[in-house]
């Protein structure tokens, strides 16, 4: 691990009051409102079985929709019940984030039981309209009710949700300034596949980049590209549509108005001047699919434009980015390939999601529709590392800062020197 970032092995947590910062935000049935992915929730078990076996008083703190997305803003209360069937123990619960019948209960731990703490959404200062509005230095979150709070009882602080690592909010910021803090398995994992990608990847390193959200790709690729990371650049989904309207191919009126309404439109000079400078690097689908009246229907590049919606990737593109895929010595994949979620636009999804999860090289998938798409149409435990990030996986690998991690090494510095900028009042 590049970064200076103690991990959860250097501290000892018998009989001491841990905090630990999960996400364990979940995709809601938008009927029942109950929990359809436990994805998350499994990747949390780990860290939270490692600290309560060595004896640690657990408090979890995690946060479940936000105010961008208000129908998955529900209570915690499911996910207790889930974490505590997965790992056969009680995780208790109280409907509280930080007011006086949660710190009461925290005081009431014993060695090795484990609490969670109502959703962090429901404090102003957690959701995303307050950090994007009110912006808050590392030293004013430890002034927040959140951290004010909590803060006083607890000995150390273990954040593993990397998934939010973007985000600037108090529970992912504010505690590193007042207590030891480490990083929990998962977060250490995921930097580390991501650090195998970003700084000594076995070559060649492919990535394959698809999707509808193609901000998130060209996010990655200048970095991928400028830097050398990327050798080859295989593009499905509305970038590779892109990517061919920026070399001079006319997709058919359908497909191009799909990609003007969404204002995909505005990569295209950027395509073209990552087209100018890595030709050698990018590959373009050789034909598509497209829909055909509720059929599929492929059509070779050279064969453009087309009626009907361009709706995955042909034949020929898929056996040729599976040769690719197969000599790979890193891959990396964020998008799908088509619209996976209609049978005649799952093919090319499905087809390169299996040569990945069978080559012999180091594999990475990441991003929601990424994720979604693999557990659905393949044996994700055959894919080498599955990110739970999304936007922190696209900022990581684009060259961004993360806050949570600037946090995480400032403590480990002030550690080092053993000193901490406040002293806290022990309730």
């Amino acid at each position: 691990m590049p970064l200076n970032i103690r991990s959860i092995d250097q501290f000892d947590y018998r009989g001491k009051t841990v905090l630990l910062r999960a996400d364990i935000n979940s995709p809601i049935d938008p009927e029942t409102k109950g929990i359809i992915n436990d994805n998350r929730i499994d990747k949390s078990i780990p860290t939270i079985l490692e600290l309560a076996d060595q004896g640690a008083k657990l408090v979890l703190i995690a946060h479940q929709g936000d105010t961008l997305d208000y129908q998955n803003l529900i209570s915690l209360r499911e996910h207790a019940q889930k974490l505590s069937q997965k790992m056969r123990r009680e995780v208790q619960f109280i409907d509280d984030v930080a007011g006086p019948a949660a710190r009461q209960r925290i005081k009431g731990l014993s060695d090795g039981e484990v609490l969670l703490l109502d959703n962090l959404r429901y404090l102003v200062e957690e959701v995303s309209t307050f950090e994007n509005h009110v912006k808050l230095t590392p030293e004013e979150m430890t002034q927040t009710y959140l951290v004010r709070n909590l803060a006083p009882l607890m000995d150390y602080y273990v954040n593993d949700a990397f998934a939010a690592a973007h985000r600037d909010a108090p529970s992912m910021v504010g505690f590193q300034e007042l207590l030891p803090s480490a990083g929990g398995r998962l977060l250490m994992d995921e930097l580390n596949a991501l650090s195998t990608i970003m700084d000594h990847p076995a070559r060649p390193c492919v990535f394959v980049l698809g999707g509808l959200k193609i901000s998130d790709a060209f996010g990655m690729l200048k970095q991928a590209l400028s830097q050398g990371i990327a050798d080859l650049v295989l593009t499905a989904g509305v970038t590779g549509q892109v990517m061919l309207i920026a070399r001079g191919i006319h997709l058919g009126q359908d497909s191009e108005q799909f990609i003007r309404d969404r204002s995909l439109d505005a990569f295209i000079p950027l395509s073209k001047e990552y087209l100018s400078l890595y030709p050698e690097k990018l590959h373009l689908p050789l034909d598509v699919a497209v829909d055909d009246g509720g059929n599929r229907r492929e059509v070779s590049v050279d064969m453009l434009p087309s009626q009907g919606l361009i709706i995955d990737i042909g034949e020929k593109t898929i056996e040729a980015y599976e040769e690719i895929i197969a000599q790979a010595g890193t891959i990396f994949v964020n998008g799908p390939a088509g619209m996976y979620e209609k049978e005649i636009g799952s093919k090319g999804t499905t087809r390169l999601w299996s040569a990945v999860a069978k080559a012999p090289g180091f594999s990475v998938i990441g991003g929601g529709d990424t994720v979604s798409s693999a557990s659905k149409l393949v044996d994700v435990s055959e894919i080498g590392f599955v990110c739970t990030g999304g936007g922190a996986l696209i900022r990581y690998l684009s060259g961004q800062r993360l806050p949570v991690l600037d946090a995480l090494v400032r403590a480990t510095e002030r550690e080092s020197r053993n000193t901490h900028p406040l002293t806290l009042d022990r309730c």
